[in-house]
């Protein structure tokens, strides 16, 4: 795992600390990191859903206490002075968002799974309770027993749904969550490595937007 050693004169951004677990990610541009099609302002376009896929998955290969850096490592010379803290507050803001989505999924399966357990425990006591009226009123009959047997399994079988909230689908989402909790404080760091083009960072983010239009600053 490289570890990377603050400041550079090829790189800009934060110092990364040798304890830090770094994600690396090669491209040629800023802006393949970005979603081309998103019409948000361009400091606050989603990733590229290829670029986030493979942050997440990289970083899922740590531990869950492992301190996470994210190292780009940039196809061009330096551009902006501040375009890594940039690139860095884009892709902070873009995970605290991703963050915020996934506890209110939680929060939305977990009012899903109150409401069906409440259902699921009337039809499992109305079940129970018309079984064995059923199985009294045809006491000594095997038929009633079945019926009775039946309905008990229908009652169960109402019961799934919660169960499955409760015990198996809500702490995923917990942890997806806790991850993008971290990645929206990683530190970002840009390593340039090749300067034979000294003025393509004029085309790129953050001086161009990911679509290829000039932004304000670079236009006055």
């Amino acid at each position: 795992m490289p570890i990377l050693s603050a400041g550079p004169e090829n790189s800009s951004g934060d110092p990364i600390p040798s304890e830090c677990a770094v994600i690396e990610v090669h491209v040629a541009e800023l802006k393949q990191l970005f979603n081309s099609i998103d019409p948000s302002p361009f400091r606050n376009r989603d990733l590229d859903p290829k670029a986030e896929e493979f942050i997440v998955d990289w970083a899922k290969d740590f531990g869950r206490d492992t301190q996470l850096a994210l190292a780009v490592n940039l196809d061009r010379s330096a551009g902006l002075p501040d375009e890594a803290a940039v690139l860095r507050g884009a892709i902070h803001e873009f995970f605290r968002q991703r963050a915020l989505g996934q506890r209110r999924r939680l929060r939305e399966l977990l009012r899903v799974g109150q409401t069906s357990l409440a259902i699921g425990l009337v039809v499992l006591a109305g079940a129970i309770a018309i079984g064995n009226f059923i199985a009294n009123l045809l006491k000594g009959s095997n038929l009633g027993e079945i019926l009775r047997e039946t309905l008990a399994i229908g009652g169960w079988v109402s019961m799934w749904r919660p169960l499955e909230i409760f015990l198996y689908d809500w702490w995923p989402i917990r942890n997806e969550a806790q991850l993008s909790d971290r990645l929206a404080s990683m530190p970002v760091r840009i390593q340039y490595f090749n300067a034979a083009a000294p003025e393509a960072w004029k085309g790129d983010w953050p001086a161009a937007s990911p679509t290829g239009e000039r932004t304000v600053s670079e236009r006055h």
